[in-house]
C-alpha cells in the first residue's frame, strides 16, 4: 500500500489555529502513583469533557473548516463519536450532515448525532458497512465525505490534543492511547514526535494495529467486545500504520475483564464516567501492560464518554 504523506508538527500546530477556541481545552487531572500501584505519576487527560462527547471533536472541526468555500454538506460513517462530532462542526458551520452508523452503536452515540441536527442513517452491519454506505452517498450526491480517521485533516486536527497535553504537562514522558482506527495515535504521536514516548493499546478482541504489525500490512478483521463500537474499525487506517513504522511503536494489548475494570475504577475513584474504549489506556496501567516507573510522568488520555449506562 502508499504511504500517505505524515503530519509533522507544523501540520499539527497549523490544524491548532484553524480550530483555534472552536474546542475546548480539556482537563487534566493528576494522580499520585500509589493509587494506582505504580511508582510514577500519572494524569488522566480528560477528553470526554470535550464537544460532542470525545476528542472527536478535534478531527471533525479542522476537516470542516478545511473544506473549500461554498460545500453545502457533508457525509460521514462511525460507531458514533465521529458522527456526533462531525454533526456538531456541521451544525456550527451551517452545513448539512448525514451520517451513517451502524443499527447496533450505543443509543447515547444515536441520540447525540440527532441532537446537533444531522440526519441518521442505521446501518445494518458493522462500522465497515457504515463506511461503504457513506461512500455509496458521497458519489450519488456529491458530497465530502469526512473520515473518521484516516486523512490528513482529521489526523492533524486529533493530533492537537497532543499539543495542549505537552502544554499543561511540560514534564511528560510518555502518553499512552487507545487505538481504533489510530487517527487520535498518529495525530499525537506525529506531534510529539522526538519529545515523548506515544504508546499505543488496543483491546485484545479489536487487535487491529497489533495484527498489521504482524502482518507487515494492514488486515481486514471483525471486532468484537466491549469497546467495539469506537475500536472497531474494518482494518487501522494508513496513517496509523505508517506512524508505527516510522516510530517502531509495538501495540499493547489488554483483555475485556481489564477493561472494564478500568472504567469501575475511574467512576469509583475519581467520578469520571468514561465509556468502555476511554479506558483501555487506564486497564493497561492497572494491568501492568504499561509500567510507569518512579521519577517519571505518564498521560492517559479518557477520549470519550457517550456513554448507555454506569459501570
Amino acid at each position: 500500500m502508499t504511504q500517505p504523506r505524515l503530519p509533522g508538527r507544523a501540520d499539527v500546530e497549523a490544524a491548532a489555529a484553524r480550530i483555534g477556541e472552536g474546542v475546548r481545552r480539556t482537563p487534566v487531572l493528576t494522580l499520585d502513583g500509589a493509587e494506582l500501584g505504580v511508582g510514577g505519576t500519572v494524569v488522566l487527560k480528560l477528553e470526554l469533557t470535550q464537544h460532542s462527547g470525545s476528542f472527536k471533536a478535534r478531527g471533525a472541526l479542522n476537516s470542516v473548516r478545511s473544506l473549500a468555500d461554498g460545500v453545502p454538506s457533508v457525509v460521514a460513517a462511525s460507531g458514533g463519536n465521529h458522527g456526533a462530532a462531525v454533526a456538531w462542526a456541521a451544525s456550527h458551520a451551517g452545513l448539512v450532515a448525514d451520517v451513517f452508523v451502524p443499527a447496533t452503536s450505543t443509543q447515547a452515540k444515536l441520540q447525540r448525532i440527532e441532537e446537533y441536527g444531522a440526519r441518521l442513517h442505521r446501518v445494518d452491519g458493522d462500522v465497515g458497512a457504515a463506511l461503504d454506505e457513506a461512500a455509496a452517498f458521497s458519489a450519488a450526491h456529491g458530497v465530502p465525505v469526512l473520515h473518521p480517521y484516516d486523512t490528513f485533516e482529521t489526523v492533524s486536527g486529533a493530533g492537537t490534543l497532543g499539543l495542549e497535553l505537552e502544554q499543561q504537562v511540560p514534564e511528560l514522558d510518555r502518553v499512552v492511547i487507545a487505538c481504533g482506527g489510530g487517527g487520535l495515535y498518529a495525530g499525537v504521536a506525529n506531534a510529539l514526535a522526538g519529545r515523548v514516548e506515544v504508546q499505543p493499546v488496543e483491546p485484545e478482541l479489536c487487535p487491529h494495529l497489533h495484527d498489521a504489525v504482524a502482518a507487515g500490512e494492514p488486515v481486514r478483521r471483525a471486532s468484537s467486545g466491549v469497546a467495539a463500537d469506537a475500536l472497531g474499525p474494518p482494518r487501522i487506517g494508513a496513517f496509523a500504520f505508517a506512524t508505527a513504522g516510522v516510530q517502531g511503536a509495538e501495540p499493547l494489548l489488554v483483555g475485556e475483564e481489564a477493561i472494564l475494570e478500568a472504567r469501575r475504577w475511574l467512576w469509583s475513584r475519581v467520578r469520571v464516567l468514561a465509556e468502555p474504549a476511554s479506558c483501555v489506556p487506564l486497564a493497561a496501567v492497572l494491568a501492568g501492560v504499561v509500567a510507569v516507573p518512579s521519577g517519571t510522568t505518564t498521560a492517559l488520555v479518557v477520549s470519550g464518554g457517550n456513554n448507555a449506562t454506569l459501570p
